[in-house]
């Protein structure tokens, strides 16, 4: 075991910019996530204009994206934690992103003449191993970065942000020349990712693997007994519970909103490309907003943050109901400004202030990713049924209600975490002796 040792200082984001590995992390948020935005920005509109399909096949599709996730989470977050800096599950991830490009040129537009539900389960299951299984790989591997390299993992996680940002505004333009090209930008983005990666350097890579002050013996390895006291702890049950009903839902009403929002924008201007701006405007103030949440969430607690990112999530979702104007709509469009923020840092402080550090994948692959892809599934393909059945607007007032009965379950569950520190250093790696114990 190791000795008691005085809390590390806080990262400073000033002495973050002058590290080399924070860019190069930086880099790996930024293309990565150029790709995420751009798939699910125009996924929905793009599969309805271009290929045909209906609004419950397009809910499929995102059902079986999920699932695909279910299957993979669990296996990926101990895999990831066995692995600790090693990249073989981000490779993995680079290859099927870099395959985008041919898959939807020659394979899937046949696939969905022949059977259209047959394409939605080929095509959720394609995506999933570039988005919803591989967004897991990527922030596990990312946030242990973070912490070994001694910089916030919110403020190298808003490259990603900006990575939004540019696909969104630069999108609306591919997309108003060739909506077939959306892809094969995601093909780029994926090839300059990969070499981003390769460039990455980690604490193993670096040596950095020493035992620490007062280490006489390596760290415990992570074990299957770990991972079941994990699933017993009554706080982790909660935040699943809690991410199953919000940020499953947070996904699961921006699928299609894009169709809703060009049912209801009047003006000269293509809705698509309006959207994008919209998104563009979005994911800016979104970064701004993620400079100060790592403080912010410090001051308040992590379980907190995410009780306001429910919160947020209700007033978008009802508001976007009620109230049905461009005007209105571009507002709770830009209300998810905060919400990401809110939640992306929340669940990274809880899952490492409340839960072994050694097992933050799995934590963060199981609690966060593979709870949101169960609602994900489950209400994707409901709500997309849903929106043909009974409209759109009174979906949203449903989805609102399910938000706000899912917190209170979960609050009551989730203990507090203000108190608790911020693991930092090289603890990420369980297979490093210099592992923090928690």
């Amino acid at each position: 075991m190791s000795t008691t040792t005085a809390p590390a200082a806080k990262p400073r984001a000033r002495d973050s910019l002058k590290k080399l590995a924070f860019w190069n992390y930086g880099g790996l948020f930024f293309f990565y996530f150029a790709s995420w935005q751009l798939v699910f920005t125009f996924l929905a509109p793009w599969l309805k204009d271009q290929v045909g399909m209906s609004e419950g096949n397009i809910g499929l599709l995102n059902s079986m994206m999920a699932l695909t996730a279910l299957c993979l989470q669990p296996f990926y977050g101990y895999i990831q934690d066995r692995l600790g800096f090693r990249k073989n599950l981000f490779v993995f991830v680079v290859v099927m992103g870099a395959l985008m490009g041919p898959f939807f040129a020659f394979v899937f537009p046949p696939i969905v003449a022949f059977n259209q539900v047959v394409g939605a389960v080929v095509g959720g299951i394609f995506l999933s191993l570039v988005l919803n299984s591989g967004v897991g790989v990527v922030e596990a591997f990312n946030e242990r970065g973070s912490r070994a390299n001694g910089f916030e993992y919110g403020h190298v996680r808003l490259f990603g942000s900006l990575a939004g940002a540019t696909a969104s505004l630069v999108g609306g333009f591919i997309w108003a020349a060739n909506p077939d090209s959306i892809w094969w930008v995601g093909t780029f983005s994926a090839v300059v990712l990969g070499a981003l990666l390769f460039a990455a350097r980690t604490p193993r890579a670096a040596g950095e693997a020493a035992p620490a002050a007062g280490e006489t013996t390596p760290r415990p390895k992570v074990s299957k007994d770990t991972v079941k006291q994990l699933l017993r702890n009554r706080s982790f049950v909660g935040f699943m519970i809690l991410m199953f009903g919000t940020a499953a839902l947070y996904d699961v009403f921006d699928q299609q909103f894009a169709i809703y929002f060009g049912e209801h924008v009047v003006g000269s201007l293509d809705p698509q490309v309006l959207f994008s701006r919209v998104v563009f405007v979005q994911i800016l103030l979104e970064a701004a907003v993620m400079v100060v949440m790592p403080f912010i969430i410090n001051k308040i607690g992590a379980k907190r943050g995410l009780q306001i990112f429910a919160l947020v999530l209700v007033v978008r979702v009802v508001g976007s109901a009620l109230f049905t104007s461009t005007e209105a709509l571009i507002l709770w469009r830009l209300l998810a400004a905060i919400e990401m923020p809110l939640m992306l840092v929340s669940v990274m402080k809880y899952i490492t202030r409340m839960f072994d550090v050694r097992i933050s994948a799995t934590a963060y692959m199981v609690g966060f990713n593979t709870a949101k892809q169960v609602g994900v599934f489950i209400f994707s393909w409901v709500f997309g049924l849903s929106y043909e059945a009974i409209g759109f607007s009174t979906s949203y007032l449903v989805m609102g209600v399910v938000v706000l009965a899912v917190l209170v379950a979960a609050s009551f569950l989730m203990r507090d975490d203000r108190g608790r520190p911020d693991p930092v250093g090289a603890a990420a790696d369980p297979g490093s002796a210099g592992a923090l114990s928690h």
